[in-house]
């Protein structure tokens, strides 16, 4: 939106110098209508390459919050197995005492 309004702006600054131009003998334009003109073309142009600028900075940006989302992602996964581990392996109160313990070992030799 906003570099559809520099371009509409450039437009009518750029038909206000054509008009100038050719008004020039025609019609008294006062040297400061020049000078004004010509600054406002200068704040124009400014305006454009901050514009362009901030475009480069704001891909770049959204470039690593990409890169996060997905490391994020992978990360979270990765959390919610090692829970589900966790809490697959917690022995009960039954299967916590020695002799429980010992018939597993039992069992798994």
């Amino acid at each position: 939106e906003l570099e559809n309004q520099l371009t509409a702006k450039s437009k009518t600054l750029d038909e206000l110098k054509q008009s100038l131009a050719s008004n020039g003998s025609a019609e008294e334009t006062s040297e400061a209508q020049s000078l004004r003109i010509a600054e406002l073309c200068e704040m124009k142009d400014s305006i454009v390459n901050q514009v362009t600028q901030l475009r480069a900075s704001m891909q770049s940006i959204l470039e690593q919050w990409r890169a996060y989302d997905e490391i994020y992602a992978e990360v979270s996964l990765m959390t919610t197995r090692y829970l589900y581990c966790i809490d697959q392996c917690k022995p009960s109160g039954e299967e916590a005492s020695l002799e429980a313990l010992k018939k597993q070992v039992k069992t798994l030799q």
